[in-house]
């Protein structure tokens, strides 16, 4: 076996289930599961019907690339959700299986393990994909952490030249998985500066771009923001974005990569023998989703109004911050965030997800310690009901 697997810790929710094993929750009440960030929305009925209608696909190959007409589809909501020029299909953009299935196999295409101590800087705390895919590319990570400290921005400035001399990719999420931030026009100049100094590929997942709260201000975009400093073509940039949180498919794993054709070029000769050919029944469900913006503005409307209940409820008892975007609340804990996560189980029968199984102790600091991350993904009375029992708990505890 491959020795580096022995590498990996365990997913955070293996460790979930491992701390929640031996406690007896409330069967009083029903259970209201806020762990994982899988969107419970109904998924739209034409996206359905379009796999229905195409599902005569299942008898081709589909090619790696993906049809024209996927990928123009996707060039054009690209282009306008980002205001850009311009955006090739041919050469600037792939459809892929999902940010996640992407987010890994990058890291084993770009990474160059023949030079001395390969480096790989990601987020404190993170989604775990981006420690998997370094350590199984054979890089090491490097943790920036992320607190309320800096407004859980990543401070690049705190990396010596010598990480930076030794980086190769960088991985960030913007809007934030778990904290909900956004990065700033400010922050990509920063990063964009330090890639050309250094010439590291930047991999920014943008999987919750489309949940905020404001119609008229969508979250930034690396793209968007690399073309305001005229960086056409993108160099050293590659976006992720998926369809799983935006249209509630989770399951049609399906979403692209996009930026520097030269980096992508070589990252198709890497999928076209990993074997990631998106089915064409898929390729034809994904165009109608990217090509209807009526069900993600309802998307919206419900997250909205389940962040304004949930602020309305718990305000009065716990500093609680809304988040620039997404569908998570990073909320701070008054005891710690294994043995909140453990009671709110056993006592309101409400699962979270501790904010520590999520980061790593970098410099003496584990900066998920103290938080839980609360997915506010259920139907709004249910996550009404949920933020009422924790406001009862939190309340107990006081």
């Amino acid at each position: 076996m491959n020795p580096k697997l022995n590498q990996l810790q365990l997913y955070p929710f293996q460790k979930l289930k491992q701390l929640l094993g031996g406690v007896t929750r409330n069967s009083a009440l029903s259970a209201i599961n806020l762990q994982i960030g899988e969107p419970k929305h109904a998924a739209p009925e034409f996206i359905r019907q379009a796999m229905i209608d195409h599902i005569n696909g299942l008898s081709a190959y589909p090619m790696t690339l993906g049809s024209i007409s996927l990928r123009n589809t996707l060039a054009n909501w690209i282009q306008k959700r980002f205001n850009l020029t311009e955006i090739n299909p041919d050469t600037e953009v792939i459809p892929v299986n999902g940010s996640r299935e992407a987010l890994f196999s990058f890291a084993q295409a770009v990474i160059n393990t023949d030079k001395d101590r390969a480096m790989v800087i990601c987020p404190n705390p993170f989604y775990q994909i981006y420690e998997g895919a370094v350590l199984l590319a054979g890089a090491e990570p490097y943790f920036i952490n992320a607190s309320s400290k800096n407004h859980f921005a990543c401070d690049f400035s705190q990396v010596s030249d010598v990480i930076w001399s030794n980086t190769q990719l960088v991985y960030v999420c913007s809007p934030s998985n778990p904290t909900g931030r956004v990065m700033t026009l400010g922050e990509w100049k920063q990063l964009f500066e330090l890639s050309d100094r250094y010439g590291f590929i930047i991999a920014s997942d943008e999987c919750y771009s489309e949940i905020y709260f404001a119609e008229a201000s969508p979250p930034l975009g690396a793209l968007d923001a690399a073309q305001q400093m005229g960086r056409y073509g993108f160099p050293r940039l590659i976006v992720f974005n998926s369809l799983s949180k935006r249209s509630n498919v989770p399951g049609l794993r399906s979403g692209f990569v996009a930026g520097d054709a030269q980096i992508l070029e070589k990252f198709l000769l890497y999928r076209t023998y990993h074997g990631s050919a998106m089915s064409p029944v898929t390729q034809a469900a994904s165009s109608a989703a990217w090509n209807d913006e009526t069900h993600v503005i309802e998307n919206r409307r419900l997250y909205t109004q389940k962040f304004s209940d949930a602020m309305r409820i718990l305000s009065d008892v716990i500093n609680i911050q809304m988040p620039d975007a997404g569908f998570y609340f990073w909320l701070e804990t008054p005891i710690s965030d294994t043995e909140f996560t453990k009671r709110l189980y056993q006592d309101y029968n409400v699962t979270v997800l501790p904010g520590s199984y999520l980061a790593r102790d970098v410099h003496g600091v584990n900066p998920g310690a103290n938080y839980v991350r609360i997915a506010l993904v259920t139907t709004p009375l249910e996550c009404a009901e949920a933020m009422q029992r924790i406001k009862d708990f939190i309340s107990d505890l006081n």
